[in-house]
This record gives structure tokens, sequence and C-alpha cells, in this order.
């Protein structure tokens, strides 16, 4: 098993430092130019290398009696698969809203609500602060869900907005696990012991910092409300 794990741990690894860089280079790239779609598809597929490979690792991990180190990593692996779904379905149905926030729209949020009750739970019974506080992760992404499918969001660039809010969800995801794992294990070889609030500040921090990004990215690309934007929205539709 242990070679087994430590084979998934590399590749786990590769996979997000691929994540790490194309994240960027998608990031600064102009929006819709080749280079943009090509490193975005470079960068999906490097994602989906590492959830592919935490799954297994979810359950080597419990079977090595760590349930809230496997729990919070499932969670993970939930969050970020919703939002790497969210992010390519909007880009593929941008003409049609209704069909974006169809029946696995719904089950998808559902899911989201209950993995985040379950980690939440796990935290409380396990005196864990860093479960308990990154539950709401997946309470907000439900609840947002389930509001837009209720309310569709009211501009023709609202694929747009899905689409930059995932992917900043997935780099969110990049970020935590090269500061909470790669730099820790990197800094831990050189013989420092990062002081015990370093993880708190790995996990919350990008986490902060992608509100920060989505406002600004909303004042770049979303139109500003407007008398009778409504209508005008009804009518094109």
């Amino acid at each position: 098993m242990d070679t087994a794990y430590q084979s998934l741990l590399l590749a786990h690894g590769l996979c997000g430092l691929v994540a790490l860089v194309t994240f960027w280079v998608a990031a600064f790239a102009k929006k819709g130019a080749p280079l943009h779609l090509r490193v975005g598809k470079t960068y999906m597929i490097a994602m989906l290398g590492i959830v592919v490979t935490a799954v297994p690792m979810a359950a080597i991990i419990a079977a090595r009696g760590r349930p809230g180190n496997a729990t919070f990593l499932a969670y993970l692996v939930v969050i970020t698969l919703t939002a790497m779904w969210t992010g390519w379905r909007a880009v593929k149905r941008k003409r049609d809203q209704h069909a974006f926030r169809d029946n696995a729209y719904l089950a998808v949020a559902l899911f989201n609500l209950v993995a985040s009750a379950v980690v939440f739970a796990v935290g409380v019974h396990m005196s864990q602060a860093l479960l308990m506080g990154f539950s709401a992760v997946g309470t907000l992404t439900g609840v947002q869900m389930l509001m837009r499918r209720a309310r569709p969001m009211d501009t023709v660039r609202w694929w747009l907005k899905e689409h930059y809010s995932a992917m900043i969800g997935c780099g969110v995801a990049t970020h935590i696990a090269f500061l909470a794992i790669g730099l820790d294990r990197l800094v831990r070889a050189v013989g420092i012991d990062p002081p015990g609030w370093y993880h708190l500040i790995a996990w919350f921090l990008p986490l902060s910092l992608s509100f920060v990004v989505v406002a600004w990215l909303n004042r770049k690309y979303m139109p500003k409300p407007s008398a009778g934007s409504g209508a005008a929205v009804a009518s094109r539709a």
C-alpha cells in the first residue's frame, strides 16, 4: 500500500504543479484567445488528474486510521469537481441558462449541502476548526446554486460569470494544495518547522482573496444594473 500511495502522491503532485502553472498562464492570457483556450484545457486535464488521484488517496488515508484527513480530502474532491463541472458547463451551455440549471445542476447543489453538513459534523466530533470552518464553502456553493436556479441571472453574460467564478474556485483548491501540502513539505525538508497558524493561513488566505478577485471581475465584465435591463434580457430570450 505504501508503494501505491507514493505513486499516487507523485502523480497528484505533478498534476498539481501543471495546474498551478497553467492557471496563471490562462489567467493572464487574453480571454477567449487561442492561448487561453489551449492552456485552459490543459489546466482542466491537470485538475482532473488531481481529482482522480485524490479519491484513492482518501481511501488509503482512511484505512490508515485518519478519518478526519480522509473526510476533508474527499470533501475537497466534491467542491473541486463542482467548480470544474460548472465552469466547463457554463461555456458549453452559454446560450441556454435554463438548460444549464437543470436537474443535474440541482442534484449537484444538494450534494454540496449534504457534503458540507457531513464535514461540519465530523469537525465537531473531532474538534477540528479547519473542518468546521471550511464546511461553509460547500454550504455557500449549494445555497447559491439553488438561489440561481430559482432566480436565473438577469444578464446575457451569466455564463461568463459562472465560468470565471468556477475557475477561480478551482484556483483556490490549487493554491491551497500548494501552500498547505507542497510548500509545507519543501519547508520541512530544509529543516524548518512552520508555525501552528501557518496551515490556517494556507487554507483560508486563497479563499479570502478569491472573493476579492471575483468582485473585481464582476465590476470589469458584468454590466451595471439599470432600469429596463430585465426587459432587455427578456426580449433577447
